[in-house]
């Protein structure tokens, strides 16, 4: 096995790199066809086939078996139950839009995005923002901020928050240990609000009086319906909190008896959609659309991801990249460009072929690593639109409700280099 681990070939590589690049080129230059989950699930098809035979031909069918069923099926199972939970919950209303009032919402979406995922505190939070915005003539910049803090750099806390930290957390950083990214996690989201705060007040007093006239008039109240559902979304909690080997003793004897943890948020995610009437998903626009697209995609860029994994592990010493400071920012540029997830699990890999064990050793990696991917990770996903997956999804609402968003470079131009960027370097240098 191990010889057949160093042979193998850096052209397997290849459809990894296709699967990427249709992530991030398609719905720039084919969206109409990209927009049909149906055509993401035939691509994910065509580029997987090509690798499971490689694999199998060079005896590593094990690797790839461990992928699906110990990566893949856990990750969509969280996010899948994650998504019908808060699903299930719905936050209207319409208050002032007052810059204080904005970085209230904000500011909020940043603590329970780490808590009920950066897709979930997204999608329940965006409606009202843009709701309580409706009056408002500036607002694209509200959407732009909402998109840095809320669907980004509030996820950093938990395993739960980001899909690279879980996919961390699978590889055997304990749950807890996430809280030690607090400290960064919070200089990043003040700051961000800072500026944020200072923007919007700029803004509001741009604002025609007849638009503020019309905002402090036609108000209601914040109302919050399927309450049940944060009942079942602490029972997610618990169950990535605490159903581990850590924990629970014999689940250390089998591995497959670490399922007993997604059989949990399966049965949070079943009662979700028991105990949530119909009516109330309708009212929060839910479909299944958007979790069919995360299961197509992923399931082909974690097949097609094993060969380059396996590569990386091997040769990680001959790439030059060993410093904590690189792996931030190689991280985080990957995870601008590309989907942050597999670009996390891409450079765990590549930590692990370093076979360093100075220090702290967080899942099989030295700890300043660990921290390293994890915040360039998180935070970078924020740098375009395809970084992370709740980016998109916040650019379709916005813009189904007639706010019109930047495109893909003049929201880097015109936001993430001069706002988001500047604030990563300095969490670079304050804490790395």
């Amino acid at each position: 096995m191990e010889n057949d681990i160093h042979s193998i070939s850096l052209f397997s590589i290849l459809p990894f790199v296709l699967m990427l690049a249709a992530i991030a080129v398609f719905p720039l230059t084919f969206n109409h066809f990209w927009e049909k989950n149906k055509n993401k699930l035939i691509v994910a098809i065509v580029l997987s086939i090509p690798v499971i035979f490689y694999l199998l031909y060079n005896s590593l069918g094990t690797e790839l078996y461990h992928t699906i069923v110990f990566d893949y099926v856990p990750f969509i199972i969280l996010l899948g139950s994650l998504f019908t939970i808060t699903g299930g919950i719905l936050l209207s209303g319409d208050l002032e839009a007052k810059p204080s009032t904005n970085s209230v919402f904000l500011a909020l979406g940043a603590v329970l995005a780490s808590f009920m995922g950066t897709t979930g505190a997204a999608m329940l939070l965006i409606r009202p923002i843009i709701k309580t915005n409706r009056e408002r003539t500036f607002k694209i910049h509200t959407i732009l901020f909402f998109i840095g803090i809320v669907a980004n750099c509030g996820g950093l806390l938990t395993p739960l928050g980001d899909p690279p930290l879980f996919m961390m957390y699978l590889r055997g950083a304990p749950f807890v240990w996430f809280a030690k990214l607090f400290e960064p996690w919070l200089f990043t989201n003040i700051a961000l609000l800072i500026i944020y705060f200072f923007v919007d007040s700029y803004y509001y007093k741009k604002e025609p009086s007849e638009a503020i006239e019309r905002d402090r008039t036609q108000l209601r109240p914040i109302k919050i319906e399927g309450k049940r559902n944060f009942i079942f979304l602490i029972g997610v909690i618990f169950a990535v909190a605490f159903i581990n080997e850590q924990y629970i003793d014999f689940i250390s004897q089998n591995q497959y008896y670490m399922f007993l943890r997604e059989v949990v948020i399966v049965i949070m995610g079943y009662l979700s959609i028991l105990f949530t009437p119909k009516l109330l998903r309708t009212s929060n626009n839910f479909t299944w659309g958007p979790i069919e697209e995360v299961a197509y995609l992923f399931l082909g860029i974690f097949i097609t991801m094993v060969p380059a994994l396996l590569y990386l592990e091997t040769n990680a010493k001959t790439l030059g990249i060993n410093s904590s400071t690189q792996f931030y920012y190689f991280t985080g540029i990957l995870s601008s460009f590309l989907d942050n997830t597999p670009t996390a699990v891409t450079f765990h890999s590549l930590a692990l072929g370093l076979s360093e064990t100075g220090g702290s050793i967080i899942a099989g990696i030295p700890e300043v690593l660990m921290r390293a991917i994890c915040l360039g990770a998180v935070l970078f996903g924020s740098m375009t639109y395809i970084g992370n997956g709740p980016n998109f999804m916040i650019k379709a609402i916005a813009e189904d409700n007639n706010i019109k968003m930047p495109d893909f470079f003049s929201y880097m131009f015109r936001f993430s280099l001069i706002v988001l960027l500047p604030v990563f370097i300095l969490v670079e240098i304050i804490f790395m």
